[in-house]
């Protein structure tokens, strides 16, 4: 390891990155050094690639991605729980484990979480407190690929408990992208049905394969709801709809397809400020129940990993290839542009 040396993709600002070398560091006292075996490009990256920042996640310059498995390289003093050699996967925030929220389970919201960037990289120190609190053993065969998706499916859990569901029901999804698709496949597993709509028939199709029931290929400004509530079952809407995308026609769509009585899992983020108006009659008469999911927490970590341990889900129908440390841009301009859907991204 001492003739190599640290790449790792800086974010500068708004479509703009920098590779950076540098002696590979020492792991201090708690820490380990990961070698980085496999990361995963991100509909998060994406945006921030666009906007050059991230209102929680980080502050350019900064080093970039946050999906990553691999293998300890080097441990610090003080590190009893984990040895070199061992595969693991690293959650990208750490939660403080002592205020409120994480008493109460809820370390997405803890008032301190901290987060890690630097997935794309071929190493990466991995600071103290997640190594306490953000390490898990990657299951033998779960390849690292694989394993990197255990943040956003663990994002996804998230979701899928708030929701609450009890017995089968009709479920819409909204995007088709990576987390639709990935929703799509939690959904099927659970034994619901599934409408899926997008404006791209390649997505669409993915969904299919995936179990969704019927398909709905949208426009791209939202203004063909009529037709997709009627591919509900009894067609007066659904009974929960999903929202994936995190844009501001989504959500429209979301809170205008869900039936009397039923539930808006807001999952995706829009940018901040941004705001989308409310029928507050239809809220209120049809007593509609509208949930917002922000990222995850340890315990849905956990059964992330314990799920793509499982081979219950398809991991690798929302991985279309792989691609270089070099080739992180070109990958996030193939999602973009609807060529790909997640990369991996190899040291």
């Amino acid at each position: 390891m001492s003739a190599e040396l640290q790449k790792t993709l800086y974010l500068l600002g708004p479509e703009q990155v920098e590779m950076r070398t540098h002696a590979i560091p020492e792991p201090g006292p708690g820490q380990i050094l990961l070698a980085i075996r496999a990361a995963t490009t991100c509909g998060t990256d994406l945006k921030v690639y666009h906007r050059g920042g991230h209102p929680r996640m980080l502050v350019v310059p900064t080093p970039f991605g946050h999906e990553m498995s691999g293998t300890i390289a080097r441990v610090g003093d003080g590190v009893e729980a984990w040895n070199e050699g061992q595969d693991v996967v690293v959650a990208n925030s750490a939660s403080c484990g002592t205020c409120r929220y994480c008493i109460e389970s809820r370390e997405n919201l803890c008032v301190d979480l901290q987060y890690l960037n630097g997935a794309y990289a071929n190493y990466l120190i991995i600071p103290e407190r997640f190594v306490r609190r953000s390490v898990y053993a990657k299951p033998e065969s779960v390849p690292f690929e694989h394993a990197a998706l255990a943040e956003p499916l663990a994002c996804i859990l998230h979701g899928f408990d708030l929701l609450g569901l009890d017995g089968a029901t009709d479920v819409l999804v909204v995007g088709g992208g990576p987390i639709g698709l990935m929703f799509v496949d939690i959904l099927v597993a659970h034994g619901h049905y599934v409408t899926l709509t997008d404006p791209h028939e390649s997505r669409l199709q993915v969904g299919l394969a995936l179990g969704a029931k019927r398909v709905f290929q949208a426009s791209r400004d939202g203004r063909d709801t009529t037709g997709l509530r009627s591919l509900s079952l009894g067609a007066e809407g659904y009974s929960i709809v999903v929202e994936a995308t995190g844009a501001t026609v989504a959500w429209q769509t979301a809170l205008s397809s869900v039936r009397t009585g039923g539930t808006v899992l807001l999952f995706g983020g829009c940018a901040k400020g941004t705001s989308v108006p409310l029928d507050t009659h239809s809220v209120h008469y049809s007593e509609l129940r509208i949930l917002g999911a922000y990222h995850n927490r340890p315990a849905t970590f956990q059964r992330a990993l314990e799920l793509l341990e499982s081979k219950a889900l398809h991991p690798g129908a929302v991985l279309s290839g792989e691609m270089g440390i070099d080739d992180v841009t070109e990958a996030l301009g193939k999602m973009g542009s609807r060529e790909g859907l997640k990369f991996v991204i190899r040291p």
